[in-house]
């Protein structure tokens, strides 16, 4: 599929996903585009996502960012995750530098004097690496998460990455994710329950505190809000 005509797919499809249920997106998605992946960060959005993906599409590739940096408890709910759903394929991907190797490089502690360039080479470079190989992919995109995500489609085409982008948990609430994560029994990382609604590298999340916005502790104390994986 070209680009003309993927971009008119997108249009054509735009509307009619927007009131389609997640496993309808879903199974869409996996029988229109063989080489599939999902991205998944084990947060609560995804974990739902490899739930629904474990039902209707098994066969679509799972993929997660191993930065080197993760809390101890997304590696455990990154184990009990892989164990619960043996009929899916989790790949890892990994940057190119050790921690070690990016210190010798870019100097001790990069992501405080430089998480731009921290993320690009822990998450960035690899997920551009993992991408190439696919032509679409799954993300747990919500709109109500950020201002830079509130116009975010069911489907999109994905300049940044040139292939189709599915976020079929796009309409859907903190709410909506977490009565699925009760209702479904579904494994999910315990730092949710102790006020890290959004989590990330270990060095650059902190808990956020009531009233303040969900995103709130990352990157805290600089005006970054995204990581560079989403436009």
């Amino acid at each position: 599929m070209n680009l003309f005509e993927k971009e008119a797919l997108v249009k054509r499809k735009a509307e009619e996903l927007e009131s389609a249920t997640v496993e309808e997106i879903i199974r869409y998605a996996a029988e229109t585009f063989p080489k599939i992946t999902f991205a998944c960060s084990f947060g609560a959005e995804d974990v739902v996502l490899v739930d629904i993906i474990h039902k209707v599409a098994p066969q679509i590739d799972v993929f997660y960012l191993d930065t080197d940096f993760h809390f101890a408890e997304t590696y455990e709910t990154r184990d009990r995750i892989v164990e619960r759903y043996p009929n899916i394929r989790f790949i890892q991907v990994k940057p190119k530098l050790t921690p070690e190797e990016q210190a010798r490089e870019h100097g001790e502690e990069l992501w405080k004097r430089d998480p731009n360039s921290c993320c690009n080479i822990r998450k960035v470079e690899p997920l551009t690496r993992i991408l190439a190989q696919y032509e679409a992919w799954v993300t747990g995109i919500r709109r109500d998460q950020a201002p830079t995500r509130a116009n975010a489609k069911k489907i999109e085409y994905d300049t940044k990455f040139g292939l189709i982008k599915f976020n079929p948990l796009a309409s859907w609430t903190s709410e909506d994710v977490w009565n699925y994560i009760r209702e479904h029994d579904v494994i999910y990382n315990p730092l949710h329950d102790r006020n890290y609604p959004s989590i990330g590298c270990e060095h650059c999340t902190r808990p956020v505190m009531p009233g303040e916005d969900p995103r709130a502790g990352r990157w805290a104390g600089t005006d970054k809000t995204e990581c560079g994986l989403h436009k």
